[in-house]
Parts: structure tokens; C-alpha cells; sequence
């Protein structure tokens, strides 16, 4: 990812066709996210994460031997696929290990660990992806497709806990899922949802990083360098996150993460230089808690049986906002400026990012048992 959009700049896509590839991704996601979700309650997290490991595999295969606008579409609808089976999977199956082994209380530290230790890999690839791209901006690719294939004895490797949910009507079921997790049951509709805002807002920022540094005409080789600190920030700051939510609590928690998240798109905004960068780091640190908390909110207050559906949902939100909002950005990127973008970002995350914050305050969480 460090040096992706230089890749596609090589081979001839300016930043809206970028946006709209990322947009296909998020849409393949969207398609397949909840009914993949509800198939790693009913089939097994394990057996989704195989699957989906082996279509990322696939994915990142046909991007290293590819150079075509097509050929990318074809390639994020794989990854899509891929990570839409992996994606709730992986952090129910964490969670019921927890459950197994009645150490629940202690999951918002293992989530932290997890992200850490992704943003710790993430961070190092950095740092070799920049140096391979001063040789050959496709050698990443396939270096990555490698990487990739690590993830399917890896999957195999696991051992899941959790008993599958046995059902009649899968459709009628996962309907349900959705009425309770979005109508009925208000505290856990409004976590989705400002979950959902959230995770879109920092996922958006992740692909403005590399258009704020070909803005700065950052050499290649520190691509990779920078996206190292700010996945390094990622990661120690998730490793932080169980303290931080024990001290301040779910409400504030809340309030902090979204009015940190929208003045990091200002000040980057406002601050085309490296001072952004600097804001950057700021809003990374943001990211690096943010994640793990409002995940372990969502799983305290979701059945067993269906906590990979509901993760799902809540990746769902993510990826229809971002597939709604990449296309608009990388337009008006093309056809303004940077700092224009990150502004129309900023208006579009915080007003529904803010009317989630209210009502959770309005809505006063009742001890119950699900």
C-alpha cells in the first residue's frame, strides 16, 4: 500500500480512477459482507478464513502480472471477496477463544495486541516496500502475492471454539440478525453505526497519505519510511487502548475518538506541508485505539452466535461509506485540490459522525442480558 497509487500513476490512472477501484473493492465487500459474516457463524470462522485467504492469494497474484485499469477491476473484486470472508471472522473467532478459555474480560487487550502486531508488520513491509519500489514499482507485487499465500497454512492452522449456529431459513435468520442489530436493539445499533463512521473517516485518511506526499514531492524511498512511523503509531497506540477505556470510559471515549478523527482532516486540510504530516502522526494515534475499542464495545453486547454477522455489519457501514464517498474525493481532487477533498471528507464524516455521538448520550444503556 505505500506505494500503490505511485504503481497505478506508472501505469497511466490518475487519482479518481484510483478512487474508483478502491470504491469496487469496498463494493465487492459490501455484496458479500453480511451473508459472509452469517455463512462464519453457520460454517465456521475458520473455514471463511481459509476461503478468504485464498482469494486474497488470488488477488494479489493477478495484480503482480497485471497492468490494466480491467485487470486491477478484476483483481479488487478478488481481494474484495477475500477479505469480506475474512473480515468479522477473525475477531469473532478471537473472541470466542477468549469466551473458551473465560478470559472475555481481557479481549479489548488481545484486539489491541492483534492490531499492533498488524501495524507492526505493515509498518516493516513499509519500510522494504519503498526500498524494492526505487528498483521496480511492480518487485512489491510480487513479494506481496508470497506474503499472501503465508495466510492460507496460517488459517489452516487455527483452532475455533465456537459451535455453529444451526438454522432452516438462512435468509429469514440473517434478516433477523440485522432487525435486531440495527431496530431493536438501540445501544447496539448506535455502536455499529458510529463505529461504521469512524472506521470509514480513518480508512478514507489512509488512502489520502500518499497524494499529500507526491503533493510534498517526497522521494520514493521514503514512501515506505513514513508509512512506517505511521503504522509504528498504530500499533503502540492499540497496545494502549484497554488502559485508555478503562480511565475515561465508553462516552468520552466517543467524544474523543470523533473530534480528534475530524480535526486531524482540518488540520491536514489546512496544512498542505509537512506540518500535515506532523497532524498526521496525531490522527494515527487516533486510529491506533480507536479501532479495538469500538470493536470490543460492539462484542460486550452481542450473542455468540451471531457476533460474526454483526461485525460484518458494522465493516458493511464502513465500506458503503467509503465506496459512496471515494469516487466524489478523487473527483474533486482531480478537478480542485487536495485540501478540497479532505475538507468534503471532513463535512461528510462529521455530521452523521456527530449525530451517533448524540445519541448515545441521549440513550441511557440499560444493564441487561442479551
Amino acid at each position: 500500500m505505500p506505494i500503490i497509487v505511485l504503481f497505478y500513476k506508472e501505469c497511466g490512472l490518475d487519482l479518481a480512477d484510483i478512487f474508483i477501484l478502491k470504491s469496487v473493492y469496498s463494493i465487492a465487500m459490501v455484496s458479500l459482507e453480511i451473508p459472509t459474516g452469517y455463512l462464519a457463524d453457520v460454517w465456521g470462522r475458520r473455514n471463511c478464513l481459509i476461503a478468504g485467504c485464498i482469494f486474497c492469494f488470488l488477488g494479489f497474484t493477478n495484480y503482480s502480472i497485471s497492468d490494466t485499469f480491467t485487470a486491477f477491476f478484476l483483481s479488487e473484486i478478488l481481494l474484495g471477496f477475500g477479505q469480506s470472508l475474512v473480515s468479522g471472522a477473525d475477531s469473532a473467532l478471537l473472541y470466542d477463544t477468549m469466551l473458551h478459555y473465560k478470559k472475555e474480560d481481557e479481549y479489548l487487550k488481545y484486539e489491541g495486541r492483534v492490531t499492533m502486531v498488524g501495524n507492526f508488520s505493515e509498518a516493516f513491509a513499509g519500510i522494504f516496500s519503498g526500498l524494492l519500489a526505487v528498483y521496480s514499482l511492480r518487485l512489491p507485487f510480487y513479494v506481496q502475492s508470497g506474503i499472501a499465500f503465508i495466510g492460507i497454512p496460517a488459517a489452516v492452522a487455527l483452532t475455533e471454539h465456537a459451535a455453529k449456529t444451526r438454522i432452516k431459513n438462512s435468509f429469514a435468520n440473517i434478516v433477523q440478525i440485522i432487525q435486531y442489530s440495527l431496530f431493536t436493539n438501540k445501544e447496539l445499533c448506535y455502536n455499529i453505526m458510529f463505529s461504521g463512521v469512524i472506521g470509514a473517516a480513518t480508512l478514507t485518511m489512509a488512502w489520502f497519505v500518499q497524494p499529500l506526499l507526491i503533493e510534498l514531492d517526497t522521494p520514493t524511498s521514503w514512501f515506505g519510511i513514513i508509512w512506517t512511523i505511521l503504522n509504528l503509531t498504530v500499533g503502540i497506540s492499540a497496545l494502549y487502548s484497554d488502559k485508555l477505556d478503562q480511565r475515561l470510559g465508553s462516552l468520552r471515549m466517543y467524544t474523543l475518538i470523533l473530534f480528534f478523527i475530524v480535526g486531524g482532516y482540518i488540520a491536514v486540510a489546512f496544512n498542505i506541508s509537512y506540518i500535515g504530516l506532523v497532524c498526521l502522526f496525531f490522527f494515527y494515534i487516533v486510529r491506533g485505539f480507536a479501532t479495538p475499542i469500538l470493536k470490543g464495545y460492539i462484542n460486550q453486547i452481542t450473542f455468540s452466535e451471531m457476533r460474526a454477522t454483526v461485525l460484518s455489519i458494522r465493516n458493511f457501514i464502513i465500506r458503503l461509506m467509503f465506496a459512496a464517498m471515494a469516487p466524489l474525493v478523487g473527483w474533486l481532487h482531480d478537478l480542485y485540490s487536495l485540501s478540497i477533498a479532505l475538507q468534503a471528507t471532513t463535512a461528510i464524516i462529521f455530521v452523521p459522525g456527530l449525530l451517533f455521538l448524540i445519541l448515545q448520550y441521549r440513550y441511557k444503556p440499560r444493564e441487561t442480558s442479551l
